[in-house]
């Protein structure tokens, strides 16, 4: 069971995060698509900022 935790943490570490600077609203994408260089995300009028 501690097996399946840790494989579980660090998949979700591998996951890119989003933030809005305005409300704090925070998106992981599980998975890119693909088909354009660039997504926006917006929220709150305003593109979401990569969480480091």
């Amino acid at each position: 069971m501690t097996e399946n935790k840790n494989k579980k943490k660090n998949v979700q570490k591998n996951k890119k995060k989003l933030y809005c600077e305005v409300c704090g609203l925070v998106v992981t994408v599980d998975e890119e698509c693909g088909c354009v260089d660039t997504c926006d995300l917006i929220c709150c009028g305003k593109q979401l900022k990569e969480k480091k």
